[in-house]
């Protein structure tokens, strides 16, 4: 969860308020020409992919937000939290007044392709970076949720994240148990439990399966981390069976889910490749 240092050569951020449904929206804006928008994943906020958005500021201009289930206090939950997430997104496409490249990651890429689908004219293309859909709808998991969401009420976030990264996530048992031993760690994912849990919540809401997802016609770039989970891996796939045309995909050589952290030059590239791609 460390993150590499800034680049040296960063253009300077600029910093507005964009009206939205629940208030201003405080986005931060870096650099000049065609807008990329990024809507970052979990257990974040904007700041997760500044070290991206540095790079790709060099030839863009790039606008990063913190999503409201990440900003407000209470987050919304379930039905309510995926039309906000949706309007905010729009609102800050709207306000580049011009089609913007939407990013998104985790549930963010999730959040994106929701916007798209309920209006596509914000936007100009789709980077999405392992969105993880629901194709089966797994029981199990929404028994997981569950418990999770009870232990965060109970006054118990660390334990609601144990469940989360275990039974929501998939990390191994040990390796959680690792990482929460940590102080620095454990901190942070406490500071981040409200939200994550009602992200994960506001994910149980959508509908399942891909199939309505035919109707996205915009040019779209799908990204893997070539050492992620498999059922992520697996649902980028099956998203790209169902969507029109030949999405392009680029698999991470040597990332797994966080590249925007671990990687940020070689997330750029990928995405800056796509953007350089694009019709004027």
């Amino acid at each position: 969860m460390t993150r590499r240092p800034r680049a040296d050569d960063a253009p300077p951020e600029t910093a507005s308020r964009v009206p939205g449904p629940a208030g201003d929206i405080d986005v931060v804006t870096q650099g000049t020409g065609r807008t990329i928008a990024i809507v970052h994943g979990g257990t974040g906020n904007r700041t997760s992919w500044e070290g991206v958005a540095d790079r790709l500021a060099a030839s863009f201009r790039v606008q990063r937000y913190t999503r409201p289930t990440y900003r407000l206090a209470p987050p919304p939950r379930g039905a309510a939290a995926v039309e906000l997430e949706v309007a905010e997104a729009r609102a800050v496409a709207r306000s580049a007044h011009e089609p913007v490249v939407l990013v998104g990651h985790s549930s963010g890429a999730a959040v994106a392709i929701e916007a798209v689908l309920a209006d596509p004219t914000p936007f100009a293309a789709l980077a999405l970076y392992e969105p993880p859909l629901d194709v089966t709808h797994d029981v199990k998991g929404t028994a997981a949720l569950r418990r999770a969401r009870a232990a965060l009420d109970d006054g118990h976030p660390v334990r609601a994240m144990r469940i989360h990264l275990t039974d929501l996530v998939g990390m191994p048992r040990p390796l959680t148990a690792l990482l929460l031993a940590l102080p620095p760690a454990r901190r942070l994912l406490a500071d981040f439990a409200e939200g994550q849990i009602a992200d994960d919540e506001m994910l149980d809401a959508l509908p399942v399966g891909l199939q309505r997802f035919v109707r996205v016609e915009l040019p779209v770039l799908l990204i893997t981390g070539a050492k992620s989970p498999r059922y992520l891996r697996d649902r980028s796939a099956q998203l790209a069976a169902v969507l029109p045309g030949s999405p392009e995909q680029v698999d991470l050589v040597g990332q797994a889910h966080g590249a925007n952290e671990s990687a940020p030059d070689v997330l750029a590239e990928a995405i800056a490749a796509f953007v350089a791609r694009l019709p004027a």
